[in-house]
């Protein structure tokens, strides 16, 4: 599930460099038609706005209170991915068990393999595809927040700070950001997991990811990456409050530490019971 993740991560951010490169510029008015021109953008445009005037025409509070607005809709099914995320790092060691006991590259094997995989995925109640939900729901509207300052001209005219949105950061401070957001974020991720469950492939992503986002920040106007940058600090704070890596940690040591001192309880009562049978 985590390649699958990171595998959908990426594409997600390789889709939407494509799809952004390739889109019209017509612009958005309210005479647009089409469901995609005249209803999602036209109204992504149209409720930014309303947004930013309330920032006395601040457009960027307005992208950012947009984002805000969006991760907290979406916030149940992050908190969801999150709890799917941590039940399949506690699976890691029986699914390593599985993949060697069928370990055979032959089309039985691993066909056993996955029916045992579902099998185990099915009583841990772990849906594994949960994880790449947030990312498909996000990539329409990053595209769609691009189309609707892209073609909205007041928008597309707006200033935030030091920034053109429509254009790229000149200092790339933004990119920045948003790459130490995501490293943050997925850090505090990765932590939480189980030590056996991390290895070179999650460190990987760990630092491949933000710089993926880091390169594609750069040639991105600024709107798109002030998104990147306060959705990924939403997932930082949404971290430490749901999958919170550092009680994750003391939890799971208490627990080892109560198990030991049970097993070492029980083998002090084998040794006594031993002795009083001797005497």
């Amino acid at each position: 599930m985590k390649h699958l993740k990171r595998n959908m991560a990426l594409l997600s951010v390789a889709a939407l460099s494509f799809i952004l490169t390739a889109c019209s510029t017509a612009p958005i008015t309210s005479h647009s038609t089409g469901i995609w021109d005249g209803v999602i953008v036209y109204n992504f445009s149209r409720f930014i706005i309303y947004l930013s005037k309330l920032f006395g025409g601040n457009y960027g509070w307005g992208i950012i209170v947009f984002t805000i607005i969006i991760r907290i809709i979406i916030l149940p099914l992050m908190i969801y991915q999150t709890r799917t995320t941590m039940k399949t790092a506690e699976l890691q060691p029986k699914l390593k068990q599985l993949q060697q006991k069928y370990s055979s590259r032959d089309a039985e094997s691993q066909q056993k393999l996955r029916e045992e995989k579902q099998k185990l995925y099915a009583e841990a109640g772990v849906n594994p595809m949960a994880g790449c939900l947030p990312l498909i729901i996000q990539l329409p509207v990053m595209y769609a927040l691009y189309a609707a300052v892209s073609r909205t001209q007041v928008l597309k005219e707006g200033t935030f700070l030091w920034l053109q949105l429509s254009d790229k950061d000149p200092y790339f401070i933004l990119p920045i950001l948003a790459a130490l957001f995501t490293f943050m974020s997925t850090w505090l991720s990765m932590k939480s997991q189980p030590a056996g469950s991390q290895n070179g492939m999650t460190s990987a992503m760990t630092f491949g990811m933000p710089l993926v986002i880091l390169i594609t920040a750069l040639n991105f106007p600024a709107a798109i990456t002030l998104y990147w940058v306060v959705t990924n600090l939403f997932q930082v704070g949404q971290t430490l409050i749901i999958q919170n890596p550092f009680k994750i940690q003391k939890e799971r040591e208490e627990k080892i530490q109560t198990e030991k001192a049970k097993r070492k309880a029980i083998e002090k009562a084998k040794r006594r019971a031993m002795k009083s049978k001797r005497k």
